[in-house]
């Protein structure tokens, strides 16, 4: 596909313009003085129209391009913006642009059916490419090479010299630090005769949730100064559809902290995945295809927690604005929603949360098939293992340890809540199972799988000496056997958490296996556990020494940024070149000194981790940079009346800088605005439970009567003595 260029591109003189922002989303029609000299073609609600209505510039609007060219005065600034996009380009009659060059008028038209001198392709679609400012054009006001996301964009295909903007899969957090590669798309571009042509919809910035918000509103003004001069400096006003709960400064309120648990309590119950039977079967069906994204019903439907609730929204987000669910139904995610839920039901004595975490629990532990099957069989090496999910082969097959522990955490947190003992017994099998698959010297290893469990047995896992230098995985079982062992006394659990913390302490932080914030996050829960075993002045030296690595980042704004590893091989890193994004976890930031902060993997392990250290050593300094964290937490926690069904959660990214929701995108399974219902927003809300109620973990769940349940558990688990798996069903 080609496009001649002629004529040049008029370089304007740079204004520095704010981010102005208006609350409220009234739809406005043009109540300001008309004026022939801007004119727009598009419907009254979109988002770049409303935003120069708010911001009085003057300007006439009508439905099609062929008024608002018959109405533009001679030399005026036309815009035909993409009503019909993503279904529809805009359509433009045969003598549209020849009438509009007899009177010399500047347009703008955006995803068109045809450009005389162009050859458009068919509409596509991106998968990995974002937006990149491809040319140095003062008058964008953004410097070359900064990117841009357009999210699920959908553009034409054309080539063209010297385009303003460009679609490209590029690595980088701000910029493209590779530079282009050879493939990529003209967005922006002057056309043949003039003409600015946009090959999608630039307009849809605010509905389709482009990102940075506030580049998107610089970019806009930029454009209208260059198209009407006449009018500069255009100011534009626009609410992003989804934004941080508060400023970075602003006062907060006195119950700040039990309103942000009100409102994850309601995302919960108001965003979709809470499952009814009805759609159960159809989610098994997608699963057992292997389908994991799906888009959210149209209106909410909400279970009760006894079909259980789905993994969360993943990052990709449509044109309209809506985000893609995620259909998986993980173990982990069951157990720290009813956590929240047990914890929001005595800080509001809500009923309703009440017997919604009572359903989870029992969905996880008793009706499906998580904690059933061959882990509820006695006879089988598997049995008291929590599988990863529900339905698929894929999830079924494996026994993560840090999922298994996470569940149990936030089991053992809501059963405290909810005063009961039912889910006892199922707990204790599941700490036994992962105690006996955890090799003599405290390590577990990532995960263990179905088919290996039945080859070899328990027990060959039991006898190995593995070594795993990665708290990612292994710190979180560490807290869960420090916790047993405080409430039963079994040796076993309090001698292989010793030692697995004792080696991998020993090699901090060169042989870790990432040693960067991911990792110490982790950390942070099993010290603070361990000086509550044995306060010693190695172990809150060891506290001491994680803990201070860490907040030695915290931003005044309590903020933590990511920090990379310094590994340049392995699992986990920033992209070394553009081909790499997106086909890898990857953390949020390119460089050290990106300022983001991951509310998914970090910073939500963070406030746990140092909730539970400040109780454990009643330490100042630890207790201050909890209350700046939680205070970060509470600002950036999502806010968004036009998506309710996101309204209180936490998406994984957030620049600290900006304001605003963005970082590198480059991971292959969880991208900046991911929303997990457990890890992130769950541990979240938990730390805001336990502040709510004064207390830590550790002290909530002290009086368990998890102890009366071992004589029965352990007789349970010697039914198999750790052989291979005998078909027959026998055992071994």
């Amino acid at each position: 596909m080609n496009c001649r260029r002629r004529g040049s591109l008029r370089i304007l003189t740079v204004l520095c313009l704010p981010w102005a922002v208006l609350a409220g989303a009234r739809q406005l029609h043009a109540e300001v003085v008309a004026t022939d000299t801007l004119v727009v073609s598009c419907g009254p609600n979109n988002d770049l129209y409303q935003a120069m209505v708010r911001g009085a510039v003057k300007l006439q609007r009508f439905d099609s391009a062929e008024a608002a060219v018959d109405a533009a005065a001679d030399a005026a600034a036309v815009l035909v913006l993409a009503d019909d996009y993503p279904h529809k380009t805009t359509a433009i009659s045969s003598d549209f642009y020849s009438q509009a060059a007899a009177k010399g008028l500047r347009l703008y038209v955006e995803y068109p059916e045809h450009v005389p001198g162009c050859s458009l392709g068919q509409p596509r679609g991106v998968r990995w490419e974002r937006v990149v400012v491809a040319a140095e054009a003062p008058n964008l006001g953004l410097p070359k090479l900064r990117v841009l996301a357009v999210h699920d964009c959908q553009f034409l295909p054309v080539d063209a010299e010297a385009p303003l903007l460009t679609l490209a899969r590029v690595a980088g957090y701000d910029e493209a630090v590779f530079g282009l590669p050879r493939e990529h798309y003209p967005v922006l571009f002057r056309a043949a005769g003039g003409e600015l042509i946009a090959t999608t919809k630039l307009s849809n910035f605010v509905t389709g949730r482009y990102a940075p918000s506030a580049d998107w509103l610089v970019l806009w003004s930029r454009l209208l100064d260059e198209l009407h001069p006449a009018g500069a400096p255009h100011v534009l006003r626009a609410e992003p559809a989804a934004r941080p709960s508060y400023s970075k400064n602003e006062a907060l309120p006195a119950d700040a902290e039990r309103q942000a648990l009100d409102r994850l309590a309601g995302w919960y119950a108001n965003s979709r995945l809470l499952l009814t039977a009805e759609r159960l079967n159809g989610i098994r069906d997608l699963l057992h295809e292997g389908q994991e994204t799906i888009p959210p019903p149209d209106s909410n439907q909400p279970g009760d927690g006894s079909q259980g609730i789905l993994e969360g929204y993943a990052s990709q987000i449509l044109p309209d604005g809506s985000q893609l669910q995620r259909t998986p139904i993980r173990a982990d995610c069951q157990a720290e929603t009813a956590a929240v839920f047990a914890l929001h039901a005595v800080a509001a004595n809500n009923a309703r949360s009440r017997q919604t975490a009572t359903n989870l629990l029992d969905y996880l532990y008793f009706n499906s098939e998580l904690c059933q099957l061959e882990r509820g069989n006695p006879k089988h090496p598997a049995f008291g293992h929590i599988a990863w999910g529900a339905v698929s082969p894929a999830w079924r097959v494996a026994n993560y340890g840090d999922d298994n522990a996470r569940a149990l955490l936030a089991t053992i947190a809501a059963s405290a809540c909810l005063e009961s003992d039912r889910w006892d017994a199922s707990v204790l099998r599941a700490m036994y199972a992962n105690l006996r698959t955890t090799g003599k010297l405290g390590f577990r290893g990532d995960r263990i799988d179905m088919p290996q469990l039945e080859q070899q047995g328990w027990r060959a896992f039991a006898e190995r000496e593995t070594i795993n230098y990665s708290p990612s995985f292994e710190a979180y079982l560490w807290a869960c056997y420090l916790w047993t062992h405080a409430q039963t006394g079994e040796p076993e659990f309090l001698q292989k958490a010793k030692t697995g913390i004792r080696m991998t302490m020993e090699v901090y932080p060169e042989g870790w296996r990432w040693g960067d914030h991911l990792d110490r996050s982790r950390m942070l829960l099993a010290l603070a556990w361990l000086v509550r075993v044995e306060d010693t002045p190695l172990h809150r030296r060891w506290l001491t020494q994680v803990a201070s690595d860490l907040l030695q980042h915290q931003q005044p704004c309590g903020a933590i940024p990511e920090q990379l590893s310094g590994a340049t091989t392995g699992h986990f890193l920033a992209p070394a070149s553009n081909e790499a994004y997106g086909t890898s976890e990857t953390p949020l930031l390119q460089h050290d000194g990106d300022p983001v902060t991951d509310q998914l993997y970090t910073s939500n392990f963070v406030l746990i981790g140092l909730h539970e250290a400040v109780a454990a050593t009643n330490d100042p300094k630890l207790r201050e940079a909890e209350d700046k964290l939680i205070d970060y937490i509470v600002r950036i926690q999502v806010s968004s009346e036009a998506i309710p069904y996101l309204h209180g959660t936490w998406f994984r990214a957030f620049d600290f800088q900006r304001w605003d929701f963005w970082s590198s995108s480059g991971d292959m399974g969880w991208g900046a605005w991911c929303a997990e219902t457990g890890w992130g927003p769950a541990w979240n809300g938990i730390v805001l439970g336990l502040r709510l109620k004064q207390t830590s973990l550790w002290d909530l769940t002290a009086s368990s009567s998890i102890e009366r349940q071992v004589l029965a558990v352990r007789g349970q688990m010697a039914e198999n003595d750790g052989g291979p798996w005998n078909p027959a069903g026998d055992g071994p």
